[in-house]
């Protein structure tokens, strides 16, 4: 797989795009905003430059595009106004694969400069953006030519898939799998984290050359907080897509050697692995580093998703499944496409929201089992005398059925007392 082909977010304003979806990555850089604005003062009050360089790296479209350049902005503006400097001379790079959808970007710069203008005062000649498409797995820029760099929800996705794990490889390692998973062979987890390191390392060594001396570098990954590689917190959503891609194949609809011959060009590293690379490839001082988690699934209190108070737990988590099935859609869509074609990208997403809801209502359960802590609410038995076990085993809900063991043993080792027939 060509990835620097075939990975871009989908473009436009529709239903599936980027633009439309995605809130999480939204959610991620607001998260990581202190450190950003910290990050972008320290440098400016080092040097107090006419000019600042920033490059973003990842920029994808959509309203988080220039949402960041809005913040780094207004960060430096506060320390002018404190410190009664004129505002310095903003360039900021827009770095994306050529096929990103870098039109809907140009097409909302006029109505980002007439906010600059009216909100803040700056005119067109305080802010210059310009998009540079090219992979960031390589030089982009001239020698000592930024200041700042950003990237938030890029550096996961590696310049290619493992070649021992390449759709061309004779024998597919990770049959019916298309992530590293539970059932995935050792020499599986070392390709790919042998990749990231690769790429990681080429990544810091082309900034390297490209950032000046006392220059600075935010980073943000979807990581792993475990040295597991195979834990549910970094592969969790890639197994559920696998399990609706398999689903497929069970119907018909696709042949297992596609399947098999598939795997994501993509790595959630842990702070020890990114510590490692960094500390070997040394061209950058880590000053930093902040893990955070960032919850998949809204729940109502987020106004994210657009739910009635009168709206069942049932109806909002499936609404809670379909937010999450296109925030993924709307980012990998077009390497699924480009493997198994066009034609099935409905049905895979449809089932796929099926899938995600199904875990919006796990997490409802362990929240109120947390929270609210019911004592009978486990082993209560409806009117038609079933236990909440008898419910779950009955929808197939396998996941909620674990967790209720795992919290009341009880529920499957009470004696039962029988007698013969009459």
């Amino acid at each position: 797989m060509e990835v620097k082909q075939v990975l871009r977010m989908n473009g436009g304003n529709g239903e599936t795009s980027y633009a439309k979806n995605s809130q999480l990555q939204n959610i991620m850089i607001s998260q990581n905003r202190p450190i950003t604005e910290a990050a972008i003062v320290d440098f400016y009050c080092t040097t107090f430059s006419h000019s600042i360089s920033i490059a973003d790296l990842g920029c994808s479209s959509g309203p988080n595009t220039l949402m960041f350049a809005w913040e780094i902005i207004e960060a430096i503006q506060k320390v002018c106004s404190i410190s009664g400097r004129p505002l310095p001379e903003f360039r900021f790079f827009l770095n994306d694969l050529p096929g990103n959808d870098f039109n809907t970007i140009f097409k909302s710069l006029p109505e980002f400069h007439m906010k600059l203008m009216n909100v803040k005062g700056i005119g067109n000649g305080g802010c210059f953006i310009a998009g540079v498409p090219g992979t960031f797995y390589g030089r982009l820029f001239p020698s000592k030519s930024l200041d700042f760099v950003h990237s938030s929800s890029s550096l996961h996705w590696l310049s290619r898939v493992p070649p021992e794990l390449d759709s061309e490889a004779d024998t597919p390692l990770n049959k019916g799998k298309i992530y590293i998973s539970k059932t995935s062979p050792s020499c599986v987890l070392n390709a790919y984290l042998v990749q990231f390191q690769k790429d990681f390392s080429l990544f810091l060594k082309s900034r390297s050359k490209e950032v000046v001396a006392g220059g600075r570098m935010v980073l943000s990954f979807l990581g792993r907080l475990t040295a597991d590689p195979t834990t549910e917190e970094s592969c969790h959503h890639w197994e559920l897509l696998a399990h609706a891609i398999n689903e497929m194949v069970l119907e018909g609809l696709l042949e297992k050697e596609k399947v098999d011959s598939f795997n994501a060009p993509y790595y959630s590293p842990s702070p020890e692995e990114l510590e490692s690379v960094i500390q070997g490839e040394g061209s950058f001082v880590l000053n930093r580093l902040q893990l955070y988690e960032v919850d998949w699934y809204p729940t109502y209190s987020d106004n994210i998703i657009q739910t009635e108070s009168t709206d069942t737990a049932e109806k909002q988590n499936s609404m809670g499944g379909n937010y999450v099935a296109k925030t993924i859609r709307a980012v990998v869509e077009s390497m699924l496409q480009n493997h198994f074609g066009e034609g099935i990208m409905d049905d895979l997403f449809r089932s796929s929201t099926k899938l995600q809801g199904r875990e919006g209502n796990m997490e409802l359960l362990t929240s109120i089992l947390d929270e609210n802590n019911p004592p009978d609410l486990i082993n209560s038995l409806t009117p038609q005398k079933n236990t909440a076990l008898h419910i779950a085993v009955a929808f197939g809900h396998e996941q909620i059925v674990r967790e209720m063991i795992d919290r009341e043993p009880s529920l499957i080792s009470q004696p039962v007392t029988t007698r013969a027939r009459d």
